[in-house]
């Protein structure tokens, strides 16, 4: 999604103001353009750079998704093979000693 800027630091360099008889001082006015410049210029490499890293991060999530397939867990578990699975990992866990 661009930006629609409407201020670029070139055209702020470039302005020209009408000068009058009760006007502003010139030189404040252009020191103070050129720091407004000065900050659009890091805006607009901000902007750039995070619009980079968006699109790097867009194009890293969507090659995961498609490495990652989910698992499903087994739903056809019950009670009793639960129940066995445990009994079996009782008797190869404790052996005779289970029964002594």
């Amino acid at each position: 999604m661009k930006m629609d800027i409407k201020l670029t630091a070139d055209y702020i360099l470039e302005k020209e103001f009408k000068k009058s008889m009760k006007g502003y001082n010139v030189d404040e006015v252009d020191q103070f353009l050129d720091l407004i410049r000065e900050d659009y210029d890091s805006f607009a490499t901000k902007i750039a750079a995070l619009e980079e890293e968006n699109e790097r991060l867009k194009q890293e999530l969507s090659s995961s998704s498609r490495k990652v397939t989910p698992t499903q867990p087994n739903t056809n578990t019950t009670n009793f093979d639960i129940l066995k699975r445990l009994s079996n990992l009782e008797k190869h866990v404790f052996g005779s000693k289970l029964y002594e």
